[in-house]
C-alpha cells in the first residue's frame, strides 16, 4: 500500500492515505501555473461508522505563502465510512510556484455522536523541473 499511497496518517482508527501526481497537461510554467492531482483514501479500522463532515487544508508554496481552504465535505460529499470500509476521492491543487506542500485535517462524527479531527499527512508538491 505504501508504494501506491506513500503518505499516511492514522487518527482514532481512521487512516488517511495520499498519492500525488504532477499534471503537466494542466500546468503552464511560462505563466507561473503548476497543477497537481491528489488521491485520498480514507480507511476506517475503528469499531463504528464515521462521517466526514468538514475539511481544512493548509497549502504552502515555495516562497512561503500559505492558503487556508475550509469547507463542508469533500468533492461535494459527506461520506459515511463503515467499519472496515474505505472512501476514495481525487482533487487538484494549483500553485504559482513549481514546489509546495499540503497538509490538513478532516472533522469526523462517529455514530455515537463523538466529534474528532483526523490528520491528513503533509505531502510535497514537486514539479518535474525541480525533480530533475
Amino acid at each position: 500500500m505504501k508504494a501506491l499511497f506513500p503518505y499516511a496518517e492514522t487518527t482514532r482508527g481512521v487512516t488517511v492515505r495520499v498519492a500525488v501526481s504532477f499534471l503537466p497537461e494542466q500546468s503552464e510554467p511560462a505563466r507561473g501555473r503548476w497543477f497537481w492531482a491528489y488521491h485520498i483514501r480514507l480507511e476506517n479500522d475503528g469499531p463504528m461508522a464515521v462521517q466526514l463532515m468538514t475539511r481544512r487544508w493548509t497549502i504552502s508554496d515555495a516562497i512561503g505563502h500559505r492558503h487556508l481552504v475550509e469547507g463542508e465535505g469533500v468533492v461535494g460529499e459527506q461520506p459515511v465510512i463503515a467499519p472496515s470500509g474505505s472512501y476514495d476521492y481525487v482533487s487538484g491543487c494549483p500553485l504559482s510556484t513549481p514546489t509546495g506542500s499540503m497538509k490538513g485535517d478532516y472533522e469526523m462524527v462517529g455514530e455515537d455522536g463523538s466529534v474528532f479531527r483526523v490528520e491528513i499527512p503533509q505531502f510535497p508538491l514537486i514539479g518535474p523541473a525541480v525533480a530533475e
